[in-house]
């Protein structure tokens, strides 16, 4: 099941690491660009004299200068848009770099919440179990306390059989002695007239 995973996470970093490749030479060209541009447009109108101011009635397009200014124009518009492109890969570079921060954030807490997730249901599942041996110790010691209820009751009934059997036994005894007492009594009186 991993086993896609891996091949694509594989694709994904052959992808990036052709890509990434000239990533350097394409950085150091722009910069070397955006000087370029910059130097050129702050060189080139001090060095053409371009305070000097138009003739009314002259085609602007004919003369070199006029070409000149154009050109110049041109450099600075696109020293500008180089400074301005400057700046937004510089802002890209930073909210790229939070996004990856965010990201990475994001990924530790989703690993935290499944972490605690998993916890929770161990947590959970044990809980049940503690209720369910807690249920069966309860249920455990009211069959005990029942047990020992009825041998209780038993015993005492067993106590009172044993008290009623002894009053018997001793009123037999008394009966018995005095039955022989009297054969002996008669025994005696017996023996005195023979």
């Amino acid at each position: 099941m991993s086993s896609w995973r891996a091949e694509y996470l594989a694709s994904l970093q052959a992808r990036d690491s052709h890509e990434q490749a000239n990533k350097e030479v394409y950085d150091a060209y722009t910069r070397l660009a955006d000087r370029a541009a910059s130097l050129s447009a702050t060189q080139r109108p001090d060095q053409l004299g371009l305070e000097k101011k138009e003739k009314p009635g002259r085609i602007a397009a004919s003369t070199p200068a006029n070409v000149d200014v154009s050109i110049a124009q041109v450099r600075q518009n696109l020293a500008e848009a180089q400074r301005s492109r400057g700046d937004l890969e510089a802002r890209v570079a930073a909210v790229t770099g939070e996004m990856e921060k965010l990201q990475l954030k994001s990924k530790l807490e989703s690993q935290r919440i499944n972490e605690l997730s998993t916890e929770k249901y161990n947590l959970v599942k044990k809980l049940r179990d503690r209720d369910e041996e807690l249920r069966g110790k309860s249920k455990l010691l009211e069959d005990v306390h029942d047990e020992t209820l009825s041998l209780t009751i038993e015993l005492n009934m067993a106590e009172d059989a044993n008290k009623k059997l002894k009053l018997e036994n001793q009123e037999l005894v008394d009966r018995w002695m005095a039955r022989k007492g009297q054969e002996a009594d008669a025994m005696n009186t017996a023996s005195k007239f023979s």
